[in-house]
């Protein structure tokens, strides 16, 4: 199936049936353009509503919406207001009559499968907030979560948020030493991991990590285990407690602490990609309003749907799926290990046995998925999936019509988005009512008042330019922990009372946006810079490429020159003509100045679990670097194969 024309439309039904379209009636507002202007020009308003429209519940009413006396890098929001993201996400659906709901399922990498009703989480996180309350867990400290996708991840959120505590969940791939890192920043009280977790098979030993990161740190005062594999591990007594012997024995009644609406929720770092981890602090209202808004307007989640974003708990859009769908008293699936194993359908068939009608992911996840070929399509029915979701770095239009056309069937609006670990929410992203095209995020997320800025901070329309935000929003950082100072250098000090966010994005003139990758990614070749993104999804249409990456290197007459790395499907080889293919496909795509100084084919390519190629160590690579923090890769052996083959 091709996709005849460069816009595609989305279904009558499905605009006439939407949530926003709702919305936009209820509030006597003509089409999806206004609603976002109005939502913009007016925050204030568009906020409350949509905390109205979301259910979110008050154990106090706000005094006013939005307070900026202290200038936009602090502002406070529903000032005055008191909530809890436990009681309005989950406590409140437990005792309705929606409580044998199911509020979760989870998959393991072995073929298990266990539901949990909004009753028994509500039961199992009440005993799990008692037994950290007895460990001496109280208000404002830090409870830290080195776990995979496994049920407990979910009941330590909501049971760490409920007692007014601080939720720190750390990537379950990262080695001792970014563990170690992310629990000395914090100071975390407790630590709850696993004795191990599977991935492709094969036992990852949490606890050892732990123990190992663990070293000299005085903060860490009990870790918590939950037990996975049974296997034995080391113990330290007085220090070390059981998942099942703490939560054993713990009253099922526990109340959730009333909260100032500001009051740190979430404690997210970032990935290190440039400099050292820094934890983005995010409020109480706004990890309830930021997700919620984007599920229930942007990706159109309703009563009985069921959804689904491959991702880790350590990853933004773990906690953004948990907290969004359960805000809206919503089902969702998590799973343990990789989406390809033990085969390359695993996802078709989670989709097919649990009805899924949202299914997420990142542009690498999906490029890796469709490189094993439709055949892994066929037998598994799609044909519950409504929306399909891309955020983590853009999408090349080949992988993006693909999701269009084979997996969902031209029916499925593909909602991509983007924004990031500091908002906990997306700048930018489509509203299913839109026509879209080619890999474009569509629009400002309602609320989020973004524009494209030139280097001397004016907005500019075709062309590329910087990504920014002129007014907050509930879900901005409050600050990175322990380091204010930091943080206004990193979002706020370009332009005042402007935030900027680091990416390059562009508008073109039918008004449909683009990003364009990291502006520290960007290349600059005879005075003309561009983003990798744009020349990756040239390579990436070739049959045979699997992904690519594109990074500059220094050249004495055109100041950086391409150079571009190459991953091919299992059933391709390289060879000269395809080299030689790839870069005429550049000069006739992009222009003759742009013609690659190599194009090199490597095995694969070095990522992050959230699915992002780390163009960062592949330039350091190339320029005989050693790149930093390579314990958020996910394939670390990528980096000595790149090594090898340059």
């Amino acid at each position: 199936m091709k996709l005849l024309s460069e816009v595609w439309h989305p279904p009558p039904d499905l605009v006439e049936n939407s949530n926003v379209v709702a919305f936009m009636r209820k509030h006597n507002i003509p089409d999806s353009k206004t609603l976002i202007k109005k939502s913009v020009e007016n925050p204030e308003w568009f906020w409350s509503s949509a905390a109205d429209e979301l259910g979110c519940e008050w154990y106090r009413p706000y005094d006013r919406v939005l307070d900026v006396g202290r200038g936009p890098e602090w502002a406070k929001w529903f000032v005055g207001g008191r909530v809890n993201i436990a009681r309005t996400g989950l406590d409140t659906h437990a005792r309705s009559k929606g409580e044998s709901k199911t509020a979760f399922i989870w998959a393991g990498e072995k073929g298990e499968l266990e539901e949990y009703s909004y009753r028994r989480l509500f039961l199992e996180v009440n005993r799990l907030a008692n037994g950290l309350k007895s460990l001496g867990v109280r208000r404002g400290d830090v409870v830290a979560t080195y776990l995979p996708m496994l049920p407990e991840a979910v009941v330590t959120l909501y049971a760490t948020v409920k007692m007014g505590a601080v939720f720190l969940p750390i990537f379950s791939g990262f080695g001792s030493s970014a563990l170690s890192t992310r629990l000395r920043d914090s100071t975390a009280k407790v630590l709850i991991t696993a004795d191990e977790t599977y991935r492709r098979g094969r036992p990852v030993e949490l606890k050892r990590i732990a123990d190992e990161s663990l070293q000299d740190n005085d903060a860490v005062r009990n870790v918590v285990v939950r037990r996975r594999t049974g296997v034995k591990v080391s113990w330290h007594e007085g220090r070390d407690v059981w998942w099942s012997d703490l939560s054993r024995d713990q009253s099922e009644d526990f109340a959730a602490e009333e909260l100032d609406s500001d009051h740190p929720a979430l404690l997210l770092y970032t990935s290190g990609t440039t400099g050292s981890p820094k934890g983005a602090v995010i409020s109480h209202i706004g990890a309830i309003l930021q997700p919620a808004k984007e599920i229930y307007f942007n990706l159109d989640y309703k009563e009985g749907n069921r959804f689904s974003w491959i991702s880790d708990i350590g990853w933004m859009m773990g906690p953004w799926q948990i907290i969004g769908c359960q805000q809206l008293g919503g089902t969702h699936l998590i799973f343990e290990g990789a989406p390809d194993y033990p085969s390359p359908d695993r996802i078709w068939k989670m989709v097919k046995n649990f009805e899924l009608t949202h299914l997420g992911g990142s542009a690498t996840v999906f490029r890796l998925l469709k490189s094993f070929g439709d055949k892994w399509l066929v037998g598994n029915d799609l044909s519950s999936l409504r929306m399909i979701g891309n955020t983590g770095e853009p999408i090349d239009n080949d992988t993006w019509r693909w999701l269009l056309t084979s997996v969902g069937h031209e029916r499925c609006p593909i909602i991509n988005l983007s924004g990031g670990t500091e908002i906990f929410g997306c700048f930018l992203l489509p509203l299913p009512t839109m026509p879209l095209k080619p890999s474009t995020l569509g629009a400002p997320g309602l609320g989020m008042d973004v524009e494209v800025f030139d280097d001397k901070g004016r907005p500019v329309r075709g062309q590329i330019g910087f990504l920014v935000c002129k007014h907050p929003s509930p879900s901005m950082t409050r600050g990175f922990w322990h380091d204010p100072d930091s943080y206004i250098e990193t979002y706020w000090s370009r332009w005042r009372k402007v935030w900027y966010h680091g990416d390059w994005a562009s508008v073109d003139e039918d008004g449909y946006w683009f990003l364009h990758g990291r502006a520290d990614d960007v290349i600059n070749i005879g005075g003309k810079r561009m983003g990798p993104a744009e020349v990756e999804s040239v390579i990436d249409k070739h049959p045979g490429v699997r992904e690519s990456a594109v990074i500059g290197r220094t050249h004495q007459v055109k100041g950086e020159e391409l150079i571009c790395f190459v991953s091919l499907n299992p059933e391709a080889r390289p060879s000269g003509e395809l080299k030689q293919k790839i870069k005429n496909s550049i000069v006739t795509s992009i222009g003759k100045p742009f013609s690659p100084g190599d194009v090199i084919f490597v095995k694969d390519l070095p990522r992050n679990r959230a699915g992002k190629i780390m163009r960062r160590v592949i330039r350091a690579v190339t320029m005989g670097e050693a790149p930093k923090d390579l314990s958020i890769l996910e394939n670390p052996e990528s980096v000595d194969a790149i090594k090898k083959v340059i």
